[in-house]
């Protein structure tokens, strides 16, 4: 005799998502017209209507280890052609967010930026207020405008006035808790899929399969209608945040050049911290703030557009990262730009303690946040690829 599947539904799971933004999944009768003009669904696993009525149904272990809510680019295609105005590309934005949250290693922290709405305060000011004490327990010193320095050069360098010691020792400390939180959560995902779905073939070729994708924003382009801002916003913040990733390194590089390890292969003549303005490092670095300035006005710009149903609804978790990007950039930018114009250095130093701040708010939320999206996103397209059958 055939077993009965036994189903576990969560009323409380059902209740904390519809108050998260997914209340439209109640509208669905299940007409499947949201699956039938995805582009993006595979055909042995189709999406989002069955999403739905798991959201309906309040079964959060099947919303939770499933690969479609991560494969939706929520281009709304579907939420265009809803006959009940369900907004599916909503829907799965909101199932997306609480996945981050019950996936989160450790829960407390999922469970507080995806509380963003109420909790921000604490997000925001926290890191500035470590950053104030910590400045406050080991000596302000504001400096003042070298004039040895070249044009090139800047009027002054920020290391008179928050050390180098302590941006490594709060960086690299938020760094390592970073991965290792994704690392746990990307296992615990990763192993999740596998039990919904077997899989067949490389890891390997798969993950690379899934990078090529995100790299290109490839799948973006398969949407019928989507939303050109989105695409390209999105692919310049990631382009811009690599870049300015990678400059950081090399300007670590340069600065330690002289000495062990760096010394070990470090030419000669090779340049030393700070480089020059005309330097390929300071180069990609300004080409990164363009790239991250016009990509984060794209996602800003598209999702003023509140009414359009092509960029479907903003919800504080939403606002949050796009806030918390801008902010990044912003300061960011004017961190640099201050140095070189003619205002106080403590003004200038006010924008950068600000900025050390909202980067470690980016750093410490970045696990629970919608930058997560680069973990699970590119673990469902490599399970995609692993479980689909490819001629």
């Amino acid at each position: 005799m055939a077993s009965i599947p036994i189903i576990h539904s969560s009323s409380e799971f059902r209740e904390e998502f519809f108050d998260r933004g997914g209340e439209n999944a109640a509208r669905c009768y299940q007409c499947a017209t949201c699956s039938s003009v995805c582009e993006l669904a595979p055909a042995n696993a189709p999406f989002p209507r069955r999403q739905i009525l798991w959201a309906q149904w309040g079964l959060e272990d099947r919303l939770v280890s499933d690969a479609g809510p991560w494969l939706c680019h929520q281009c709304n295609d579907c939420s265009v052609r809803c006959p009940r105005e369900v907004n599916p590309g909503d829907v799965m934005a909101s199932i997306r967010a609480m996945v981050v949250e019950k996936m989160a290693t450790p829960a407390f922290l999922g469970k507080l930026v995806g509380n963003v709405k109420t909790t921000w305060p604490l997000l925001v000011l926290g890191p500035l207020v470590y950053w104030l004490i910590l400045l406050g327990a080991t000596g302000i010193n504001i400096p003042g405008v070298d004039p040895e320095l070249g044009a090139l050069d800047g009027r002054f360098h920020y290391e008179q006035f928050v050390p180098h010691t302590l941006i490594y020792l709060t960086y690299f400390s938020a760094t390592f808790f970073m991965l290792f939180t994704m690392w746990s959560s990307g296992q615990k995902f990763w192993k999740m899929l596998g039990a919904s779905q077997a899989r067949t073939g490389s890891f390997v070729g798969a993950l690379i399969g899934a990078f090529f994708d995100i790299a290109t924003h490839k799948k973006f382009a398969t949407c019928e209608r989507g939303v050109p801002k989105r695409r390209w916003g999105h692919f310049l913040v990631m382009w811009g945040f690599l870049g300015a990733a990678i400059t950081s390194g090399f300007a670590v590089v340069y600065l330690y050049a002289a000495y062990p390890p760096f010394s070990w292969f470090m030419p000669e003549n090779a340049p030393h911290y700070p480089v020059p303005l005309t330097h390929w490092v300071k180069w990609l670095g300004n080409v990164s703030a363009v790239a991250l300035v016009i990509g984060g006005l794209l996602l800003w710009l598209n999702r003023r557009n509140t009414g359009e149903k092509l960029v479907g609804i903003t919800t504080p978790f939403d606002r949050f990262f796009l806030w918390v990007i801008l902010t990044v950039i912003g300061t960011g930018v004017l961190t640099e730009v201050l140095r070189f114009v003619a205002v106080p250095p403590i003004l200038a130093c006010a924008v950068y303690l600000i900025h050390l701040a909202i980067v470690l708010t980016l750093f410490l939320t970045l696990p629970y946040s919608k930058f997560a999206h680069i973990l699970y996103r590119t673990l469902a397209m490599a399970h995609e690829r692993l479980t689909t059958e490819r001629e």
